[in-house]
């Protein structure tokens, strides 16, 4: 089993941007972490960072072919992004949307999501851990649901 984890624009300043909102560990930090959780429970991962749109779009397109589910972090997509949402609409399995804060104890902006009008489920709020919690949803989701998992 392949999951595309996939993260948009300035989660790559992870560590260094608002420690105060998204805490101190780097993308780097929560890309391993998912790879070791991914190959203790038999999973495979792979893992992208982008701040354009359209690449982002493209992640999503290729894991139609390549993975069991998607876990996306959105970032500043979010509540923006109408691309996302339709190529998102596209995937047959399980997509999971991930924040690591809490997007409704913060501006009435971000309390919108695009990409949930097309998740299985959304996690907000749990830092890191809220990437390894999709991993294993998934993971349980395309066993009991096979390759065509239920959104």
């Amino acid at each position: 089993m392949k999951i595309s984890i996939l993260n948009g624009p300035n989660l790559n300043m992870l560590g260094r941007r608002e420690p105060e909102i998204y805490g101190t560990v780097t993308l780097q930090e929560i890309e391993a972490m998912c790879r070791e959780h991914a190959m203790s429970s038999g999973c495979s991962v792979s893992f992208h960072q982008s701040n354009f749109e359209g690449e982002i779009v493209g992640w999503i397109q290729e894991a139609r072919e390549i993975a069991s589910g998607i876990i996306l972090n959105p970032a500043g997509f979010t509540s923006t992004s109408i691309a996302i949402l339709d190529a998102l609409k596209t995937f047959p399995r399980t997509i999971v949307e991930v924040h690591l804060a809490n997007i409704h104890r913060r501006e009435a902006f971000r309390h919108f999501s695009y990409v949930s009008l097309a998740a299985t489920g959304v996690i907000c709020g749990l830092g890191p851990y809220g990437y390894l919690s999709a991993l294993d949803f998934i993971r349980r989701q395309e066993s009991v649901d096979g390759s065509e998992g239920k959104r």
